[in-house]
């Protein structure tokens, strides 16, 4: 496997749903404490690290988001089974028949009426949350010694590959994670950046983008680079000019999304470098949908930022896909933008 796939298996199989994501923050810790100058955790749970560069005159900060969509347990009942609700954007009709974790570690299955069953009406509507039961083959008296309102449920999902196309869940956002963890791995080994260096892994994108606000307070950077997982959308059944990205035509960028316009600056640079590096670079061509760029653009006196994202299909779901050429473009690209400084020169 290629060696800047290391981190990312694990990084994606590994739970943590928006507001609990101390498994990821704990295994990302682990794996970068000593490669970099500084770290803390701050009170909301951004993991935030520098890392000095040859000039200390400018702040680069790069932000990936640790938490993934999922459930937390709203109702325990007495027949071994219990329901869900929603944490972040998850279509339901993905859920049906799924295996769930709870707290990563207690397998259930999502319970489902046979199709045989099915009346015309049911066959033709959508499932709702409130009709979910999810079986643990529990009794009434184990289910709640082992599970307890507020728990956190993740899809149960291995991370596998075929080709140069990766399956797992939580690319969004553990693929930008990963990229973060690789560069650090890049400059440890004598490659210093241009720029002081902030690595911000925050919380709770997926709620609201909670966490990149605080971790910019803190850090006062001179401009950000938004990592992330970004719809694909290029499936038979949608038409292709309704495609927001596509596998195989290297990491996307954003001019635009909802709730904001990107930094002309920031966009024109990462369009130039790319360029330059003979590096396949796509647009996010529908605008639908945020990032923490977002919250930056109205954070202290507004932080300049761009994105740089890995086309993923079928987000917010058990089974993501991802093209790995897209994955390790992106990481290229970002080497130059960051350790070279070109973000800001």
């Amino acid at each position: 496997m290629n060696n800047l796939l290391k981190y990312l298996p694990e990084l994606t199989e590994l739970p943590g749903i928006s507001g609990k994501e101390d498994k990821v923050r704990e295994y990302i810790l682990e794996k970068i404490k000593d490669k970099v100058d500084e770290y803390h955790i701050d009170v909301m749970g951004n993991l935030i690290t520098k890392i000095k560069g040859k000039d200390s005159s400018k702040k680069v900060m790069l932000l990936a988001h640790m938490d993934e969509v999922g459930f937390m347990v709203t109702k325990i009942n007495d027949d071994g089974t219990f329901h869900i609700s929603p944490v972040g954007g998850v279509d339901p009709r993905v859920v049906f028949a799924q295996r769930l974790k709870v707290n990563g570690e207690i397998l259930s299955v999502v319970q489902i009426k046979p199709i045989h069953l099915l009346s015309a009406n049911e066959r033709k509507s959508k499932p709702d949350y409130n009709s979910f039961k999810i079986y643990t083959g529990f009794s009434k008296d184990e289910i709640k010694k082992k599970i307890k309102i507020g728990d956190m449920v993740t899809f149960d999902t291995k991370f596998y590959m075929n080709g140069n196309r990766a399956v797992s869940k939580a690319f969004d956002d553990r693929a930008g994670c990963s990229w973060m963890m690789n560069i650090i791995d890049k400059i440890a080994e004598g490659n210093k950046p241009e720029y002081d260096t902030y690595f911000a892994f925050v919380v709770q994108e997926e709620v609201g983008l909670r966490g990149s606000g605080v971790a910019a307070y803190q850090i006062k950077p001179d401009v950000a680079l938004v990592l992330e997982g970004t719809t694909a959308g290029d499936y038979p059944l949608l038409d292709e000019d309704k495609w927001a990205t596509h596998l195989g035509n290297g990491p996307a960028t954003f001019f635009m999304h909802s709730g904001v316009v990107l930094s002309k600056e920031v966009f024109d640079k990462i369009l130039s470098v790319a360029k330059e590096n003979n590096i396949m670079l796509q647009f996010k061509m529908r605008t639908a949908g945020g990032t923490d760029a977002r919250r930056l653009a109205i954070t202290l006196d507004g932080i300049p930022s761009g994105i740089l994202a890995v086309p993923s299909r079928y987000i917010h779901s058990p089974n993501t896909i991802i093209d790995i050429n897209d994955y390790i473009n992106g990481y290229k690209l970002l080497e130059h933008l960051v350790i070279e400084g070109r973000i800001l020169k």
